[in-house]
């Protein structure tokens, strides 16, 4: 692999550390929107298991960034740019997922790994995955 290469892997690496915390924010809020109706600032603390100043920082950014409104003591609310964070997010995760499922990874190491992976992933990679999935279906 020449220094081209490892460089803009490097890149992409940082690129998607960078927006992690915004989809895995969004997915959660989409998650728990669509199990319980709303979703608050208290349910992502217990989700992710920071603190109250930890959700309400990232969520600030999220708002900044049009990803979701925000209005005192009311639940959070997802733009239609959330949504389609959210969505493409779960997505990602579900192929990341049933890919690893594919290729024998246990369920709970799938569930664990997929976190990780889908945010790293390429979509060249992402499109193989499904391919390889859709083939074992056939």
């Amino acid at each position: 692999m020449g220094q081209r290469s490892t460089t803009a892997g490097h890149q992409r690496t940082r690129r998607d550390h960078a927006s992690e915390t915004a989809e895995d924010y969004v997915e959660a809020i989409a998650d728990i929107a669509d199990r319980h109706g709303h979703c608050r600032v208290r349910d992502l603390a217990e989700r992710f298991g920071v603190s109250h100043v930890t959700v309400v920082r990232v969520v600030q950014r999220l708002e900044r960034d049009g990803f979701v409104t925000t209005e005192p003591y009311q639940p959070l609310v997802l733009t239609e740019r959330g949504r389609v964070l959210a969505e493409r997010c779960r997505e990602r995760h579900n192929v990341v997922y049933r890919f690893l499922r594919a290729i024998g990874v246990s369920e709970r190491t799938a569930a664990i790994d997929s976190e990780g992976i889908e945010h790293h992933v390429s979509p060249e990679t992402l499109g193989r995955f499904k391919e390889i999935i859709d083939r074992g279906r056939a």
